[in-house]
């Protein structure tokens, strides 16, 4: 059996991600690598899944990913893996109301079966904005 670093990353990817949303971020951590990075929209740096779950808490009354496909690119200079997952945000913002189909995108660098990165894109600054009345 030939070990394949894109699907293995793909699936380490997606269980990272399926762990966040329960929330266990101390199962997520268990797949990142020590010195992990991780940016979200507007610059934010966190360190841990803890720490995005956090501010997670403070932006949804709960969030969940509906996964719409994952791909994998290998470096081959560095061997790097970097994964690509995108779909639609669902949930409730703080006072209840649901919300669905905000887009994200999540780029990951998987190195040694491990995540040692991830930029996190979504549209939820632009709906938070929106449903303020603040449009273009």
């Amino acid at each position: 059996m030939t070990h394949d670093p894109l699907s293995a990353a793909e699936e380490t990817v997606e269980r990272y991600l399926t762990l966040s949303m329960v929330p266990d971020p101390d199962g997520a951590a268990r797949l990142t690598a020590p010195g992990f990075r991780m940016i979200f929209t507007g610059g934010r740096n966190f360190t841990s899944p803890a720490d995005s779950a956090a501010f997670n808490a403070k932006r949804y009354a709960w969030v969940k990913k509906r996964f719409l496909r994952t791909d994998a690119a290998l470096d081959a200079e560095t061997g790097e893996v970097r994964v690509f997952n995108t779909g639609y945000l669902y949930g409730e913002w703080p006072d209840g109301t649901a919300f669905e189909g905000n887009r994200y995108i999540d780029r990951f660098v998987v190195e040694g079966g491990k995540i040692v990165k991830m930029d996190v894109w979504n549209d939820s600054a632009e709906r938070i904005l929106t449903r303020r009345g603040i449009t273009a």
